[in-house]
């Protein structure tokens, strides 16, 4: 591709909600700290939203309400439960005036997880139907107009692409009548849809005017290029080694057919993030003692992503200028979980603003060159159980953290918004305490069988990945 002639200050920019600041901090402060470093909008977190309705009950501002179909009903305290839809919506009618103090866009509500693919008439659809109802009276009452909806990771979903476009032009269809649009995002650890390629397909196949994609950085190197299993964090062969040309030549080709492709209509906005180089790397099946129930790629997004030239390695600028390439000019987001944050930033929200915004210029500014590359190049590893090794790389910049019970550091954000994205079977990741392990296991190893089942496919006749670049 040739140079790119893009003015970064013409580029609307946005920061999730759930990548600032620690449960202790408010949505407010988060609100405040985003205006104060130049943003225009966020990305609204399911999880900062329920948090700032427990707030808003604690201070006598707001009642819950009960739900007849709760599984999760009001506690003694107040806590607000999860469909409690009448007390979010006074939830989201609140943050949508501090939204509105601080000059920022709520640009999108998320995540919608695990939503398409499951069987007609079976109780996981009509329940994640019932669930778009109710965010969908969020959405009005937050004055939001788009629903990211992230490719769904149960392996109890079909794999059937006509189903899963059938279940997301049935979604834009009841959000269309509100004038709402949905963003589908492939998230790289997901059961069908894993890369860009597969959500485009899928919505082609929708043919709705308001269904269109959420891109995301992370998303795509980390699972084309990027591999968190593996000694040297990219994809290797069967044998263990890299073949560099090889990487570096589908991850190339992968960027220009992106560019060529892609309708910039049809891009709603790009998530931006890096990753970091876990070291050792993360084993490729839960451990016994781990309750998150997340393929390593899924632990690896959750907890391991932070902004961008701030540790990670990722060729994040590659897949920006990709993006950038198809003429897109609309939101750039930033969304990271980065398990460093309390380490790095503590209580100073406004310096890890600043920080975000001023990064994700210079990524756009370092994207429009002709070999784009991005993140740190490897040059900051961090270790599982949290401690960073600085070799050259920026560290200034994390999560409030919980102990697994084996040592080993999970961000409680990470962890609520996991809980919110749901796991294999719709519900919550975290297996249930004092569930019987045995049992546990076999559901990750059915999960598993999926997992290497779409690696197969990632792989050539000669064991090599089908994906990956350089730096």
């Amino acid at each position: 591709m040739a140079r790119l002639d893009v003015e970064p200050s013409n580029i609307p920019l946005s920061l999730a909600s759930c990548s600032i600041g620690l449960p202790r901090h408010s949505l407010h402060q988060k609100l405040e700290a985003i205006s104060q470093a130049g943003f225009q909008g966020i990305e609204l977190s399911f999880p900062d939203l329920l948090s700032h309705a427990n707030e808003l009950v604690r201070l006598g501002q707001i009642k819950t309400k009960s739900s007849p179909n709760s599984k999760d009903a009001p506690s003694d305290q107040g806590e607000v439960a999860e469909d409690d839809w009448p007390t979010l919506c006074e939830a989201a009618k609140s943050a949508a005036h501090l939204c509105a103090t601080h000059n920022l866009k709520i640009l999108v509500l998320q995540p919608f997880a695990n939503f398409e693919g499951w069987p007609r008439d079976s109780p996981e659809r009509r329940a994640v139907f019932a669930k778009a109802r109710g965010w969908l009276s969020i959405m009005e009452a937050s004055g939001c107009s788009m629903l990211q909806v992230g490719s769904t990771d149960s392996p109890g979903a079909s794999g059937d692409r006509k189903q899963l476009a059938a279940d997301l032009a049935e979604l834009a269809d009841l959000l269309g009548a509100k004038g709402f649009r949905i963003a589908y995002e492939n998230w790289c650890w997901a059961t069908h849809a894993p890369g860009w390629k597969d959500v485009w397909e899928i919505v082609k196949l929708a043919d709705r005017e308001n269904i269109g994609l959420c891109l995301d950085t992370f998303q795509s190197a980390g699972g084309e290029w990027g591999d968190p299993t593996t000694e040297s964090g990219k994809l290797e062969g069967k044998d263990g080694s890299v073949d560099e040309a090889a990487l570096r030549k589908s991850w190339e080709d992968s960027m220009r057919e992106l560019a060529a492709t892609l309708p910039a209509n049809k891009i709603y906005f790009l998530q931006i993030s890096d990753a970091y180089h876990v070291q050792p790397p993360l084993v490729p099946r839960p451990e016994p003692n781990d309750d998150t129930g997340l393929r390593p790629r899924g632990r690896w997004s959750h907890d391991y992503r932070p902004l961008p030239y701030d540790g990670g390695y990722l060729p994040i600028a590659d897949f920006t200028r990709a993006v950038l390439g198809t003429g897109f000019r609309g939101w750039l987001s930033v969304e990271v979980f980065d398990g460093q944050f309390e380490k790095k930033y503590g209580e100073d929200l406004k310096a890890y603003a600043d920080k975000a915004k001023a990064n994700t210029v210079k990524l756009v500014l370092r994207s429009q060159s002709a070999e784009a590359g991005g993140g740190d190049g490897g040059k900051g590893e961090v270790h599982d159980g949290g401690d960073v090794e600085d070799r050259g790389g920026s560290h200034d910049d994390q999560n409030e953290q919980v102990d697994n019970g084996e040592g080993k550091p999970f961000s409680m954000q990470a962890k609520r918004l996991q809980r919110i994205r749901g796991n294999y079977e719709g519900e919550t990741r975290a297996l249930p305490s004092g569930q019987d392990w045995p049992k546990s296991r076999s559901m990750v190893q059915d999960r598993n069988q999926v997992v290497e089942h779409r690696d197969s496919l990632m792989e050539d006749k000669d064991g090599r990945p089908d994906g990956g670049g350089d730096v």
